[in-house]
């Protein structure tokens, strides 16, 4: 496979003129690439070959990343209390910053996965704990990882694939960590003691398969007879099936989420705590199963937040509506051209705002046509708000692929740039992408 990446020229565009400091600019000059010297360079893992952009081609005048700011007695407004209302458009700056710290959290997950098939270690965790962060390469965030996570697949094997390689049938595997912020600077200036909760996307077989699994199914632990919906609150079963599975030898992500939650909110409850959960692909999906569960199982809750990179969709409308009923802030980072998240099922109501009448039948579709829908259990709902990217308005993506348009370097990179919905990257942005694991 060859590495195609080069600078275009993007459209001149303008802000309205406001106190927003951001200045969306333009590359007059295309900077000239040696392709053969490019296509020479060896690849160190096959991941590269997703990487987007590469560091190496970012002008020396890109700048470095900006001191980030004290949130002080707002951070509950960056945490989505008022649903971002007047930061997505344009981006507040401040709110740019948190979104790339959180998706440096997910980043850290995957680099600290083991990838390879052949070790003895694959599907566990490289690092210890105490040295997780600093070896993934974020060495002063002033949190601490306090508990590995770990998913477990429920999908009964056949005998046959006893005889296939060990990595085809990995069961579980870990999936992230809970870090909790334990630097009084940093507590200071975002106002709050945060625990974070990040979560990595699709790694094993078994996760694959999983992921295709694409029918609802009840959400265990809900009183379905309460719910006034036909179907009740309903999610898809593969990512289901991750978080509630368990082992004998080992417990499932749902009751290790629990238990550390509950944990958590024993020492530090009687102080001002957020709880944000954050991943990429199917960890999107797991962090807002995270969020349901914990809120609609431990009393006293904190707020919990979900940032959300490139996550499919997960349940139906009856989950959406319990979601928010739950007071979780759910903010979609969507790239437009990235496929996954335009899947599994479909959309009948498409905007989570969408006007229904009492029945609860979305506005211009027959009550008879959203019934043989749902009864297919392929009936999804989108939820929370939502910051639409695309790889398009980026000057340094030439290649719009599947695979590069879902990477979260690809989304860190356009969180990076975007500006506005009238001036959708800016090229001189405040923050050089990590781009290589």
């Amino acid at each position: 496979m060859r590495l195609s990446l080069h600078l275009g020229l993007t459209p001149p565009c303008m802000l309205p003129s406001t106190s927003f400091s951001t200045h969306c600019t333009l590359l007059t000059q295309p900077i000239s690439l040696n392709r053969k010297s490019l296509e020479n360079q060896p690849l160190k893992k096959w991941e590269r070959l997703l990487d987007p952009v590469d560091s190496e081609l970012i002008p020396s005048w890109f700048p470095a990343a900006h001191k980030p700011v004290k949130l002080g007695n707002r951070w509950m407004e960056y945490q989505g209390f008022r649903n971002w209302e007047g930061l997505l458009d344009p981006l507040d700056d401040s709110l740019r910053g948190e979104i790339l710290r959180y998706g440096d959290f997910v980043e850290a997950a995957y680099k600290s996965f083991d990838f390879d098939p052949s070790s003895s270690t694959y599907a566990t965790c490289r690092f210890p704990k105490s040295t997780l962060l600093e070896r993934s390469g974020l060495p002063e965030t002033g949190y601490r990882i306090t508990k590995h996570l770990r998913a477990t697949s429920g999908i009964q094997l056949p005998r046959w694939i006893e005889k296939a390689p060990s990595w085809m049938a990995t069961p579980s595997s870990w999936i992230g960590y809970v870090a909790v912020c334990q630097d009084k600077d940093e507590i200071t200036r975002l106002g709050r003691r945060d625990v974070v909760m990040a979560f990595r996307g699709t790694a094993t077989c078994l996760e694959w398969l999983e992921n295709l699994r694409a029918t609802l199914a009840h959400f265990p632990n809900v009183d379905t007879d309460k719910s006034p919906e036909r179907y009740g609150p309903m999610v898809e079963s593969g990512f289901l099936s991750l978080y509630t599975s368990g082992t004998t030898m080992g417990p499932s992500l749902q009751d290790m989420v629990r238990e550390e939650t509950k944990r958590l909110l024993q020492s530090y409850g009687d102080e001002p705590l957020s709880l944000t959960i954050t991943g990429h692909s199917l960890g999107a999906a797991l962090a807002i199963l995270a969020a349901y569960d914990i809120k609609t199982t431990l009393k006293c809750a904190p707020l919990v937040t979900v940032i959300s990179f490139g996550g499919p969709r997960v349940g139906n409308r009856s989950f959406r509506k319990h979601l928010e009923k739950q007071g979780i802030k759910v903010l979609r980072i969507v790239n437009s051209d990235d496929l996954i998240t335009k899947v599994p099922g479909f959309v009948i109501d498409g905007d989570n705002e969408v006007a229904k009448n009492k029945d609860d039948n979305v506005a211009g579709i027959p009550s008879w046509i959203q019934k043989r829908v749902e009864e297919t259990q392929l009936a999804y709902a989108e939820v929370g708000r939502e910051l639409k990217l695309s790889s398009k308005d980026s000057p340094y993506l030439n290649s719009v692929n599947v695979a590069s348009c879902h990477e979260l370097k690809t989304y860190l990179h356009l969180v990076n740039g975007f500006v506005s919905s009238s001036c959708p990257f800016r090229a001189t942005a405040k923050r050089v992408p990590v781009l290589t694991r």
